[in-house]
């Protein structure tokens, strides 16, 4: 099979033959058809996050059809289409793994990162940790859900249900999904962008938010929530300053560059700060199902399997509307 490799943090990636994975027990074997661009690929291949597998295939927003079946595999049959997350596998007996948290694992395994992942032809992956994959999206559409649309769905649950005014930093492939449920659940959404890009405004307009302005501006209403999908320190304290009095600020990203001091005051008011880590499988069973009900569309991109380093730096360079998505 033919794979896009990273061998060294801060290098490109490089298109090798490999051979085809055989599913061991309790796996699957995946023909790819689609694998969505993350930034928490970003991260990995710029060297932001600590420690992944090397040489590793990065990709964690997997879709494709079942082409083999490890032993004691016998909930997905030949041809079906599925689904593969970032949360790869989970060690089932840490305290967060016994409490139902399973995305606080102790010991586990991330797709793309510890695990060998989608940009590729073909991978395999433990069967307990993918989905079935129905409806009427396509797989390039439906890619963009098994990351983007999960930690924007977690982080809009952790507004709580009484959130209406929700303001969102970064308008990305995370954004874009969480701005049509947000509507779909009677929310209202401001949308704030890198300074002056005004391609993401009218996009965010497009998608549904009421508002629209530059991250360094503030809100013509207090917020109730905000969600920072950017990975930029800085956007911590202006959204603090931007949600009321017991309003929280989420953090949905897996690396944020340094968090600056602020003053307590714009913390003061029972205003709650917290962050987004990884999912669980029920968000993904939750969130597809809703996804279905609600008609979420993405708005992507397709490049080609080789031209992966082309998508990574579209995303670096913010030059994406919606979501990047490889097709082998």
């Amino acid at each position: 099979m033919k794979a896009m490799v990273l061998e060294q943090p801060g290098v490109p990636l490089q298109l090798l033959e490999m051979p085809d994975p055989i599913p061991g027990e309790g796996e699957v074997l995946v023909r790819i058809s689609a694998c969505g661009v993350c930034r928490t690929d970003l991260h990995i291949v710029d060297g932001d996050l600590p420690e992944p597998k090397l040489p590793i295939i990065p990709g964690h927003e997997i879709v494709g059809t079942v082409s083999g079946l490890g032993a004691g595999v016998d909930h997905f049959k030949m041809g079906e289409r599925i689904g593969i997350p970032w949360l790869g596998r989970t060690c089932g007996c840490c305290p967060y793994c016994k409490s139902g948290a399973e995305n606080l694992c102790d010991e586990p395994g991330f797709t793309g990162y510890q695990i060998d992942g989608g940009y590729a032809e073909m991978t395999i992956a433990d069967a307990r940790f993918c989905f079935p994959i129905s409806g009427d999206y396509s797989d390039s559409e439906i890619a963009p859900l098994l990351c983007a649309g999960l930690i924007g769905y977690r982080s809009l649950s952790m507004a709580g249900n009484n959130s209406v005014r929700i303001g969102i930093y970064g308008f990305g492939a995370a954004a874009h999904i969480l701005t049509q449920l947000a509507r779909y659940q009677d929310r209202e959404v401001y949308a704030f962008t890198r300074p002056g890009d005004r391609a993401a405004q009218e996009f965010a307009l497009e998608m549904g938010a009421i508002w629209v302005g530059d991250s360094d501006q503030v809100p013509p209403d207090e917020l109730d929530a905000a969600i920072i999908f950017a990975p930029v320190g800085s956007l911590i304290p202006a959204a603090l300053r931007a949600v009321r009095k017991g309003g929280v600020v989420i953090c949905g990203g897996i690396h944020m560059s340094d968090i600056p001091s602020f003053p307590y005051k714009i913390l003061w008011g029972e205003r709650i700060l917290r962050s987004v880590a990884n999912l669980t499988r029920q968000d993904a069973k939750d969130f597809l199902e809703l996804a279905s009900k609600v008609h979420i569309r993405t708005r992507i991109t397709e490049f080609a399997l080789e031209d992966a380093n082309l998508a990574l730096a579209a995303l670096r360079a913010g030059k994406l509307t919606g979501a990047a998505v490889l097709i082998p």
